[in-house]
């Protein structure tokens, strides 16, 4: 099937044929894993640029499996190119280092994954002079009253990671493109199945593929769309010079998950909600965070900006103590505890009062809470597992 071909298509046959095709030499009508980290020289290699990005020269330019990836990514956001790098944190910190430099200012969502708020809190902070200022992005006015003459770079994450804040990407990218800033959305929480940033005016959308987008536990890459002339930068600086590549095999593994990703976020989606209604009826839950509820305090802006659904991601706190937390963790059997998310099943965390950013955080979250990755497992099992380990401690 032709690029063009597939451009016209619905999403979900998007998700099943962008970047696969028949191989050449065997007929597959999938693409194989090429295993290479090198590929033949033409003739006169004397006039090749050793470090040029998208040929089959050496893996770490780039190789078949990540340039087969890029295209179903690129096509699924919506956007005009992609650089699909080892990991969700390898996209984040090679688009802030390609873009940014010296005396540059950065404003960044309060509520961020770890790594972004240590990246940009204190890493390119402290090591090279880059600004940073900390907002609460859920609010648009916030980020129009912290721009600097400075400013090049907005990263908002919606929903926001683990508390599940809801920023307005369109009125922020808005914002950034009055003051001549770009805007970078972290986009994993939703996938481009429920929200597409580009589509609603950001220069950059980032995943975490390991998450949703692969969705079957078993493989790390990492994904930044947008406009190919701020990728092919960060194509040269961050993926060939950093070295940040994604294995062959992983991006293969991604692939394979990403044919599914429609179906699969159909059942998170639905699954979540039912859960996050379940939980609110609990006299032992302290509140519940999940913006497809009506009480969610951003439930309007998501509304207006995700499709389909609202993820697959709550979090919840308990009216109870420490130990507690941990027990009722140790009492799940269909539920396991486990970091990540966005996997088939269903996984746990309890985050605890010591958290770094727990300053940054609604007051509700202050003694703890669980992040809870609802899985596709049949909702009344996920349903009836938290209940049983509600009643042991006595929390129904």
């Amino acid at each position: 099937m032709s690029e063009k071909n597939v451009k016209d298509l619905g999403f979900q046959t998007r998700a099943v044929h962008t970047g696969n095709g028949v191989d050449g030499e065997t007929g597959a009508i999938k693409r194989p894993i090429t295993m290479a980290n090198s590929y033949e020289l033409p003739y006169d290699p004397s006039d090749l640029n050793w470090s040029s990005a998208g040929k089959n020269l050496y893996t770490r330019n780039g190789g078949s499996n990540q340039q087969y990836l890029q295209e179903k990514v690129a096509s699924l956001e919506g956007g005009e190119d992609c650089v699909v790098l080892a990991s969700g944190v390898a996209a984040l910190s090679g688009l802030f280092f390609a873009l940014l430099k010296r005396g540059d200012h950065v404003i960044f969502s309060s509520v961020t994954y770890i790594a972004v708020y240590r990246l940009l809190n204190e890493l390119l902070n402290n090591k090279f002079g880059v600004e940073t200022t900390i907002v609460d992005t859920s609010d648009p006015e916030n980020v129009r009253k912290a721009i600097r003459p400075n400013t090049k770079l907005i990263h908002i994450e919606t929903p926001g990671n683990p508390t599940l804040t809801i920023s307005d990407i369109k009125a922020i990218a808005d914002i950034a493109h009055e003051n001549n800033a770009l805007l970078s959305v972290d986009n994993t929480f939703a996938s481009p199945y429920n929200q597409r940033p580009v589509e609603l005016g950001a220069d950059f959308s980032i995943e975490s593929l390991t998450k949703y987008i692969n969705g079957h536990g078993d493989a790390m890459g990492g994904a930044i769309i947008g406009k190919k002339e701020y990728l092919d930068i960060i194509r040269a600086q961050s993926q060939i010079n950093l070295g940040a590549t994604i294995s062959p095999f992983n991006a293969w593994l991604i692939m394979r998950g990403a044919v599914t990703l429609p179906l699969r976020m159909k059942q998170h989606n639905e699954n979540a909600l039912k859960v996050a209604k379940y939980l609110k009826t609990v006299k032992g839950v302290s509140f519940v965070a999940y913006p497809g509820l009506k009480d969610h305090p951003n439930h309007d802006i998501a509304k207006k900006q995700m499709t389909n659904g609202f993820g697959g991601v709550l979090s919840f706190g308990l009216k109870a103590d420490h130990d507690t937390y941990n027990r009722f963790v140790s009492h799940l059997n269909v539920i396991t505890s486990a970091v990540s998310l966005g996997h088939d099943e269903s996984l746990i965390v309890f985050l605890g009062e010591n958290d770094e950013r727990q300053y940054l955080y609604p007051e509700e979250f202050h003694n703890g809470f669980f992040r809870f990755s609802v899985g596709i497992e049949d909702a009344e099992d996920i349903i009836a597992d938290l209940e049983q380990a509600f009643k042991k401690e006595n929390l129904l």
